[in-house]
């Protein structure tokens, strides 16, 4: 376990992000709370989780009793009011503005005067999350990025009024978990978000214009040298977090031309083709 100033953190969000986080700090020893708002969502997500768990030990990639301990260690609470001994709470709700105002402000509430209260927010004003707290000065972004458990990197953003301490001190802890920390400043979609509105917006209106075909542009980035293209990422991505990301980056540029976001994606969101966790979205996938 790393990280002495911390014993047991929370996420608050049991979706794909929320789980991703608490497996993440479950597999580096940390017992850790997890609370959503939907009793149904959260036990869906632990199912999840088992089936991912089970897979990885019948692939030989993690041994039983492993799988077993990260599973009890993710612990699912009732009530917001059980985070209340918790020195770190992590967020990972809903991609709104005014759900997580709301949030922070409870948490502010709730856990100690020195507890840290960290967003994983892809683009959203970290100082105006920190804005309804009394603690602004321990209120900072911690994107991590999907799926958690593989992806190294996460951004540390820091609000007008995060403290320095408080900066160093979570990114130390993250380097301790194996993770690749990068500090950022708290600017409309951050660093990775900011970049990557080209890679999707422009990808949707090639396709739109006719220019080339979806299967194409991934595969001739693919073949650039991107991981994924930019479809297939989307569909990972989930597109209605990905088009909330997009809103988000060009509202908060005052509607800069250069980020607006096309309407073929929110046409998607209204169909709910999110990608590969509705089984259908750029590309379908079975099973």
């Amino acid at each position: 376990m790393s990280g002495s100033w911390l014993t047991t953190p929370a996420v608050v969000g049991a979706g794909t992000m929320g789980m991703g986080i608490a497996e993440v700090l479950a597999a580096a020893g940390y017992p850790v709370l997890v609370w959503d708002m939907s009793p149904a969502v959260m036990d869906r997500a632990r199912k999840q989780l088992k089936e991912r768990l089970a897979a990885r030990v019948a692939k030989g990639r993690l041994s039983a009793e492993k799988a077993e301990g990260m599973f009890e260690r993710i612990q699912p609470v009732a009530s917001l009011d059980e985070l209340a001994k918790c020195e770190l709470v992590i967020e990972a709700i809903v991609e709104r503005l005014e759900a997580k105002q709301s949030l922070f402000a409870q948490l502010d509430e709730l856990v100690s005067p020195t507890a840290v209260l960290a967003s994983n927010t892809s683009s959203l004003s970290i100082t105006a999350i920190a804005g309804v707290t009394k603690r602004p000065e321990r209120v900072l972004g911690m994107h991590f990025f999907n799926p958690a458990p593989r992806m190294p990197l996460v951004e540390v953003v820091h609000g007008a009024q995060t403290a320095p301490h408080v900066l160093k001190q979570v990114y130390g802890w993250l380097s301790g978990l194996g993770k690749v920390p990068v500090r950022v400043a708290d600017a409309p979609g951050f660093l990775v978000n900011r970049v990557a509105r080209s890679y999707h917006t422009e990808a949707v209106k090639l396709v739109a214009q006719q220019s080339a075909r979806k299967e194409q542009v991934d595969r001739i980035l693919e073949g650039a040298g991107f991981p994924m293209g930019p479809f297939a990422l989307q569909d990972l991505i989930g597109i209605d977090v990905n088009l909330a990301a997009s809103v988000s980056v060009y509202e908060a540029t005052f509607h800069e031309a250069r980020f607006r976001p096309h309407y073929h994606q929110q046409r998607m969101v209204e169909q709910k083709a999110l990608g590969r966790k509705t089984g259908k979205g750029h590309y379908e996938y079975g099973g």
